[in-house]
């Protein structure tokens, strides 16, 4: 649709050097599919192996032998383990892994995760007193946080408590005084995989772990826990958490989505896939990302994880369908708050001189602190801006999380941010593409100006300009039904988009369905093709310039190309 303020994007075409895509199709890859793999950056068909043997060796990853040892000496020991987790889809799948995976090797390990309104993200000293208190843990194992959590170590280290971190978020210049610490972004790390989410940092640490024990001959006489049948957790968390998908990630979700379309996964997924009405047979990178993701995160985002985590770690069919239920709940109510926020933030933005600015940071004393992010996120996506959402949290403070535009680094903003104004930002931590923060409630209007003070300093006018890329034009044949199902098989991501196409069509006819959507025929060469708008119930032109994804419309077991409509113009 055309943006709000009127800007319309910049639409560029993704290229692929003939060359390149005659090579693709010389190892045997469709020639549609060689062309977008092309223009991703893929030069031979090797690139998209996804078979063990191409996963990034685990030596690389700093610490992961030596933090094996220690947790194989724990087990040989008794000792009690306790895994921290975040509260999104990333630690719960996280969590997850470790959980089944240290209970397969004989731990003793619990969880704990964080209630984001009582205690915030992280290991904090409250968390660790916490987690002593209850459970009197010897090692404190952190999925998916941890780097940042300089207090919260301290505390654990003087309540006499080991702390192996496992995180993958970006450190500051010091790091936290941790037994040990593994990190493919920290210093000295030579991981070719930096991209890892947290789950698949626990997945390596596993495979790790596995490896010690066996060369101690502890599976002696009974089978080795097969690790690869945890990999859908490993594929739901790495596409919910929106990390890139270089070869190696795209390696993991492959083989967790190839064990879903078989069947074999955790009950927990397969209840999630249930109640939101999808074939796990037919699973694709969308279901992970947009159906399955939100409603694990719902848990986090309004009542606590541990919800979540409990579908994924139950061995009770039955017990994993009730909760996926209660999650399905949880997401459409949370769905109704994301609308009301966004409306609520629509009609702050519209009062603002919204054209001179460079960054969007809002603050509503009623918004839902476990909704802002999506929200940010929503407000980035339609203005093509650094957006912050704040929502109130303890007393005297605002916690907001922020989603950026690919040309600002948002956690390296925010760092030059406090280093300029000391004491401005209580903690701040997060990627170049999301990050979240701590304020007093009384210094937002000084965060917003430092926060657009910053970004200016960092960004052109250019930078703000919506760019679409596509894939160019569909060749009239290439538009078909296999073309979409080989699409819709194919894994796509953060970093490695699926196709869109860019094409003139005439409409035919359009209609409201759902209420908030149109339903489109669409005439192209004098083919008709069936289409959606989502999202806008506006009548559309006669004629209009498009950008298009191929889909696959499933209706009772019957399969139809149709056309999605991610934005259009009029021609």
């Amino acid at each position: 649709m055309p943006m709000p303020n009127n800007a319309r994007p910049v639409i560029v075409t993704r290229r692929a050097e003939s060359s390149v895509v005659e090579r693709l199709m010389r190892g045997g890859i469709h020639p549609l599919l060689a062309r977008i793999y092309g223009a991703r950056g893929i030069t031979s068909a090797h690139h998209l192996a996804a078979g063990f043997e191409s996963l990034a060796a685990p030596d690389a990853m700093l610490n992961l032998h030596t933090m094996a040892r220690l947790l194989a000496d724990a087990i040989a020991t008794h000792r009690k383990l306790l895994i921290v987790a975040d509260y999104d889809a990333d630690g719960a799948t996280a969590c997850a892994v470790g959980m089944r995976a240290l209970r397969a090797f004989g731990a003793a390990v619990h969880y704990l995760v964080p209630n984001r309104f009582e205690y915030g993200y992280g290991l904090s000293p409250e968390i660790v007193r916490l987690a002593h208190t209850q459970a009197r843990p010897d090692i404190v194992i952190t999925v998916d946080n941890g780097i940042a959590s300089f207090e919260g170590v301290a505390e654990a280290n003087r309540l006499g408590m080991k702390v192996l971190i496992t995180d993958h978020h970006l450190p500051a210049e010091r790091l936290p005084e941790a037994a040990c610490i593994i990190n493919p972004n920290q210093p000295g790390c030579t991981f070719p995989s930096r991209h890892l989410a947290g789950v698949g940092v626990m997945f390596y640490l596993m495979l790790a772990l596995r490896t010690e024990l066996r060369q101690r001959g502890a599976f002696q006489g009974a089978d080795e826990p097969n690790l690869a049948d945890l990999l859908d957790l490993v594929a739901l968390g790495t596409v919910a958490d929106v990390v890139t998908l270089d070869h190696n990630n795209r390696i993991l979700v492959h083989q967790g989505l190839a064990r879903i379309r078989a069947g074999r996964m955790q009950h927990g997924v397969a209840a999630l896939f249930q109640v939101a009405g999808r074939d796990a047979q037919r699973a694709s990178t969308r279901d992970l990302g947009f159906v399955l993701g939100p409603r694990l995160n719902a848990a986090g985002r309004l009542t606590d994880m541990s919800l979540g985590i409990e579908c994924l770690v139950t061995g009770d069919r039955d017990r994993a369908q009730r909760i996926a239920g209660e999650l399905d709940r949880l997401n459409r109510e949370r769905q109704v708050i994301e609308s009301g926020m966004q409306e609520g933030a629509l009609a702050a933005i519209e009062s603002m001189d919204f054209g001179k600015s460079y960054t969007l940071s809002l603050f509503d004393p009623a918004w839902h602190q476990g909704v802002i992010g999506i929200v940010a996120g929503r407000l980035k996506d339609r203005f093509h801006r650094p957006a912050i959402a704040f929502a109130r949290g303890a007393a005297g403070e605002i916690r907001g999380s922020g989603r950026s535009i690919p040309a600002l680094h948002l956690r390296d903003a925010l760092d030059r941010v406090a280093v300029r104004h000391p004491g401005l930002i209580a903690k701040f931590g997060g990627h170049a593409a999301a990050a979240g923060l701590t304020l007093r409630e009384t210094d937002f209007e000084r965060f917003c100006d430092a926060f657009e003070e910053t970004a200016r300093s960092l960004l052109s006018p250019a930078d703000l300009e919506r760019v679409i890329e596509t894939d160019g034009s569909l060749a009239e044949h290439e538009a078909s039904l296999e073309a979409a199902q080989m699409i819709e098989a194919a894994i796509w991501g953060q970093g490695f988009p699926r196709p869109s196409f860019h094409d003139h069509f005439d409409v035919v006819a359009q209609r409201i369905v759902g209420g908030s959507h149109l339903k489109l025929r669409l005439a192209r060469s004098g083919r008709i093709f069936d289409a959606m708008l989502f999202g806008t119930t506006e009548p559309l032109p006669p004629r209009i310039e498009a950008v298009h994804r191929l889909d696959v419309n499933d209706y009772l077991g019957s399969q139809a190309l149709q056309l999605t409509v991610e934005h259009w113009e009029e021609a």
